[in-house]
């Protein structure tokens, strides 16, 4: 296993990080935590131009049938310049599950709207309960004919009020065990019955809460077998844990740069503060963090993209690892800078709030050590 990039890997890289240096600049950042919509149409249209939303679709499909390591590659660039918008929902949580379990009918009409970049969409999974195993989806759905009606209410739902559909877990049945009984539907997000309301966050990132009531979904619309739906969900989970792990890479990676510049060039008691051996500490324990991010989120990526037997070990290692030296990472960058680090003017905060929310998405290094414990019969 060979985990540096591959020329195609290295070529990506590069083209993502130029056309992100140009196309989303710190402003677009900002101004994107104030609009409600939280996304840049524009710029939305030209990542589509790029391929990116199609980069794990298959070719049949309208994408560019790439892997899951190469969606690492560009969402640490996407960590590293703090991109706005519904990119992870719809291409993890969205395609991904299509991908997984769709129909034919299901793959053709969705996937290469999603790779054009014509469909946002996201996964409504988690409830009030804020669990993400299977115990935690309590929302109903029942049959009636040909049809299926929802009812309830989930949280925490990453850009659900602009989406066009939402892959919505329900559970159809219970048993003795919780991951059966839960079936996936495609619900179209302007569904009357569907209300939105935006959850003020640390990040200011666009997350909801959506309650469903009386909301009817066509048969055709069940995403794989009814009652089956956990495992598709339980793998969308950790690819998304992968996704998240990715960002944080790049973000925590910026994070250092810009200390590290800042460390050189602010001077105090006649010499950069770059020089005292208490700032240098922090660097240096800094490049261990972001070095240690990048190679266990890489061995994960290959992992979960190649089945290795060891795939759910190696995400939840990385998930609970990325979370905690992240935070770290973005911690140092906030007491080197000192007080100018915790004024909005600044940039530097951006990337501790963004750290925040992603640290908990998907579970937080607590929830993954647990997995960790069990995989190995702690």
């Amino acid at each position: 296993m060979d985990l540096g990039l591959d020329e195609q890997q290295e070529m990506l890289r590069n083209f993502a990080r130029d056309f992100l240096e140009k196309e989303c600049p710190e402003q677009l950042v900002r101004q994107m935590e104030e609009d409600e919509k939280g996304y840049s149409p524009d710029l939305w249209r030209k990542m589509a131009e790029q391929g990116w939303m199609g980069l794990i679709i298959p070719e049949q499909y309208g994408g560019a049938g790439m892997r899951i390591t190469d969606l690492a590659v560009l969402l640490e660039e996407f960590g590293r310049f703090l991109v706005p918008g519904p990119f992870i929902p719809t291409v993890v949580l969205g395609a991904y599950p299509i991908m997984l379990a769709g129909s034919e009918e299901q793959k053709q009409r969705f996937l290469p709207r999603i790779a054009a970049g014509e469909l946002i969409m996201t996964m409504a999974l988690t409830e009030p309960s804020a669990k993400w195993d299977a115990d935690g989806v309590q929302m109903e759905a029942r049959q009636e004919g040909n049809e299926w009606v929802l009812n309830g209410t989930k949280l925490f739902v990453q850009d659900a009020h602009v989406t066009d559909y939402m892959v919505v877990a329900a559970r159809t049945a219970k048993g003795a065990n919780p991951e059966e009984g839960i079936t996936l539907f495609l619900v179209d997000s302007r569904s009357p019955g569907i209300k939105f309301e935006l959850l003020r966050t640390i990040a200011s990132d666009k997350q909801c809460e959506v309650t469903f009531e009386d909301v009817r979904v066509p048969g055709e619309n069940v995403l794989g077998e009814v009652g089956k739906g956990w495992p598709v969900v339980h793998r969308t989970k950790l690819l998304a844990a992968v996704a998240a792990c990715s960002y944080l890479v790049g973000l925590a990676q910026q994070d250092f740069d810009i200390t590290l510049n800042y460390a050189k060039e602010r001077v105090q008691f006649g010499r950069p503060i770059g020089s005292f051996q208490a700032i240098q500490h922090k660097l240096a324990d800094a490049v261990i963090d972001v070095d240690g991010c990048r190679f266990i989120t890489y061995k994960a990526a290959w992992s979960l993209q190649e089945n290795e037997p060891d795939a759910e070990l190696m995400v939840s290692m990385a998930k609970a690892w990325c979370s905690e030296a992240s935070r770290r990472v973005v911690a140092h960058g906030q007491q080197i800078h000192g007080g100018i680090g915790f004024t909005k003017d600044y940039k530097i905060q951006l990337y501790f709030r963004r750290q925040k929310w992603m640290e908990l998405m998907w579970g937080d290094a607590d929830y993954h050590r647990e997995l960790v414990a069990q995989k190995l019969a702690i």
